[in-house]
């Protein structure tokens, strides 16, 4: 059978001794906030960069650059976050509720939870003694049975994400990053200078990114660089567009 995955190569990532998977399986899931992060730094580069762009492409004076450039980052950054966190406080928030919704059932009606699970595992492969087993495992701690359900009944992650910390590494990703069109152009006041520095940053982000992907570095880079570029694009086009529709006979 043909797979799309490359062969193996190169060390395992952690260790498979009896002692490190006993340790590495006893830690709770970690939350990981890399598209908090990625989310940020793609969306401040790309409407810091629209601010040059569109200011460039009408022909504005380069201090406009400044003043929208800085309320985009203060402004856009701070709503970026807050939504971030109201987004994030909400799954957290739902999956807590489930979480409780499944301690009810288990308390009131007991046999057919146990039958969820008899199910659940069934559809796995498990039958006769292995699976009677494996259900009275599972049922027999109220915690271990509330956490299967969570992950098997409702496709939840058992790694609860924290607001704050999502809201603040989409927020400080949207401000670092923005910051390079911006300052970029305002050191030379130079579009050149603007467009390589903002599309360093896109390249940045997705070198950065392959770390978490089976995607190469230069692949991630360029597909990061080719989406962010498209979008800054089409903020430079609107621009232009804006200038010429201005300088029309009215």
């Amino acid at each position: 059978m043909s797979s799309d995955l490359p062969a193996p190569r190169g060390p395992l990532e952690h260790s498979h001794t009896r002692e490190s998977i006993h340790a590495r399986l006893a830690q709770r899931p970690q939350a990981n906030y890399l598209r908090d992060w990625i989310y940020g730094g793609i969306d401040g580069t790309i409407t810091t960069f629209a601010i040059v762009a569109g200011v460039v492409g009408a022909d504005l004076p380069g201090s406009v650059v400044l003043v929208l450039g800085l309320a985009n980052l203060v402004a856009d950054g701070f709503a970026m976050g807050a939504g971030n966190y109201s987004g994030t406080k909400a799954e957290v928030d739902d999956y807590r509720r489930l979480v409780a919704v499944e301690r009810k059932h288990i308390a009131l009606a007991p046999s057919g939870e146990r039958e969820e699970i008899r199910q659940i595992f069934a559809l796995k492969g498990f039958a006769g003694d292995d699976l009677e087993r494996i259900v009275d495992v599972i049922t027999s701690d109220e915690e271990r049975w509330v956490r299967t359900m969570a992950v098997e009944e409702y496709g939840l992650s058992p790694a609860e994400k924290s607001p704050i910390w999502a809201a603040l590494s989409t927020s400080g990703a949207f401000v670092v990053c923005g910051l390079a069109p911006l300052v970029s152009y305002l050191l030379a006041y130079s579009f050149a200078c603007c467009i390589v520095a903002t599309g360093l940053v896109f390249f940045a982000i997705g070198a950065v990114k392959s770390r978490w992907s089976l995607a190469s570095l230069p692949r991630s880079g360029l597909e990061t660089l080719a989406i962010g570029m498209s979008a800054a694009g089409i903020s430079f086009l609107i621009g232009y567009a804006m200038q010429s529709l201005a300088h029309l006979p009215m």
